[in-house]
Formats: C-alpha cells, structure tokens, sequence
C-alpha cells in the first residue's frame, strides 16, 4: 500500500507540470495586457511602457516562464499583479470558503444521491424509480447559475428564509454559517445528486440480479440487511469512482456559485483574476485546484482496496 502511494504521488508531479506548463501558456497567449488594468484609457504608450516594465511584462516569454517555476520549486507562487501581495497567502485566505463549501455539497450529493439510487434500484420498473430518475436527469439538465438565482428568489426574496448571498465563517457563527451556506451548497450538489443516483441505481441493479444476493434471500434475511451489507457494499466500487469525479465538478461549479452568491471563496478570486488579467493568480489557483483533484483520485483507489479485497494495489 505505502508504495502504491508513493507511486501514484510521484506519478502526480508530470501531471502538475503539465497542467502548470499549459495554464502558464494559454495565460500569456491570450489577448490583453495586463498592464492596462492600472492605467485609464487616456493613458500614453510611456506610459503603459512602464507599467509593463514594472511589472516584468516586457522580458521574453521564457525567461518568465524559467524565474515562474523556479519560484514555484521554492514555494514561490509569485505576486498578485492585483493585490499586490503574495498568491500563496492570498489563495490560503480563500481556500478554506471554497473548501467549506465543496465538502457540505459532496456531503448532499452523496447522501441524497446514493439514497435515491438505491430507492430507485429497490423499486425498479415502479412509479418510485420513474419518479427518482426523472428528478436526477432535471437536476443533471439544469444549469448551477439558473438554479442558484431561482433559488435566490423563492427562498431569499418571496420567502426571505436564507441570505441572497455573502459568508459568514463557521468559527465565527456555526448557525450563520450554516443559513448562509445552505442555498449554495446545495445548487452545487444538485446536478452531480444526480449523476451520483443514476450510477447508484445502474450499479445496484447489476448487482441485485448476482447469485449472491438471492442466496442471501433464500437464507431469510431482512430484505434492508441485504440490501445494504451484501449488495449497497459490492456495488461500491462504480460509486466511488463517480464520487471521485463529482469531487472535481464541484470545484469547478464552484467558481460560478460563489460568483452567483456573493462567497468570498477560490472560485470568486479565480474570476476576478481572468477579469483583471492577474496571471499569477490564476496560474496559482489553478495549481491548487489540480493539487486537490490529484488528492481526490489518490483517495478514491485506495478506498478501492478497503472496499474491495480482490483489487491489488502492491
């Protein structure tokens, strides 16, 4: 197992270079100069000259490219063009929101998700798994942003239950935290609630059908204990992979929820920082989010050997 680790963390550095060389790129590629964000309109080509040359926007493209990652392999993220402080801290700062956020979401989308597969499976053919599944495919069909401004104004402005927006950090308030994160959360957890039952039922069904599972009927036992510990267990492994995946749409969806919502989070930073062209934000952020995901995947291979003995990782 620790090999298999070490194995899949060393397996890991290509790919953060890869996603690191490939954001560096597309950044300095595309059109716009950052430079102009500090400066109006009026402003002369001298001007917008020294700004540029402050900023180290007038050296070749491969000398930035060489001093970004030789930073990068000190823990050097850089400066934000913007901030005018370090990407590191100013990333540190947002994390956790975003974190906060992407855990309770993945919490609904597996509870909610799993339990609806199940129902569904358990009653397949019936008015129940017609009714479930249509529910998941809605909530895979509709957009976060829609949904998150519906939500908004039933129950923030027709029905003023939760705040339209802002954070309040759980350490601060628990209970505020908790109203202000709700709606959020959950029009993140919505489409991948769905994804999440759809694979549940699919997995269920294939294994509720094994020579298994009806021996273990056959021997009289409660029709929920078979269900959960013999057939919920072997169909696992699909789920988890698909929790895996959802894990890394969440952060993404989270980039436009919190925009939608007001969350001071990664996401929100992310789009002010395309907006303002603060490439060392963006490159950064990236980075982490990529970090995270790798994480994600590590996790969920070895839950593959915990839940599944015949799977070898050595």
């Amino acid at each position: 197992m620790g090999r298999f680790v070490v194995r899949r963390l060393l397996a890991s550095i290509p790919v953060l270079f890869l996603v690191s060389l490939i954001t560096f790129g597309l950044l300095w590629l595309v059109p716009g100069d950052p430079a102009s964000v500090f400066l109006d309109a009026s402003a002369t080509h001298e001007a917008l000259e020294r700004v540029r040359h402050e900023l180290g926007l007038d050296r070749p493209f491969l000398l930035r490219m060489g001093e970004w990652y030789l930073r990068l392999f000190q823990g050097d993220l850089g400066t934000s063009l913007l901030l005018n402080r370090s990407v590191t801290s100013a990333i540190l700062e947002r994390l956790p929101v975003t974190l906060s956020l992407t855990a309770l979401a993945f919490t609904l989308s597996v509870l909610l998700g799993v339990t609806a597969g199940v129902l569904a499976a358990v009653r397949h053919g019936k008015a129940a798994d017609q009714t479930l599944m249509t529910m998941a495919l809605l909530g895979l069909s509709i957009p976060e942003f829609w949904l998150g401004l519906v939500l908004i104004w039933l129950v923030a402005v027709l029905w003023p239950v939760f705040p339209a927006g802002d954070y309040v950090g759980f350490t601060q308030d628990p209970v505020q935290w908790a109203r202000h994160i709700a709606l959020p959360a959950f029009t993140l957890a919505i489409v991948q609630m769905g994804f999440v039952a759809r694979m549940t039922r699919s997995s269920m069904l294939e294994v509720l059908n094994q020579d298994f599972v009806r021996t273990a009927r056959a021997k009289g036992l409660p029709e929920p204990y078979v269900v959960t510990r013999h057939a919920l267990v072997n169909a696992m492994i699909p789920i988890i992979t698909v929790m895996g995946i959802s894990v890394g749409a969440l952060l993404g969806g989270a980039v436009v929820v919190e925009q939608v919502f007001s969350i001071p989070g990664l996401g929100r930073l992310i789009i002010g920082a395309v907006l303002s062209r603060d490439f060392p934000v963006i490159q950064g952020g990236l980075l982490f989010l990529a970090l995270i995901y790798l994480a994600v995947n590590i996790i969920v291979d070895l839950l593959y050997a915990v839940l599944d003995p015949r799977v070898r990782l050595e």
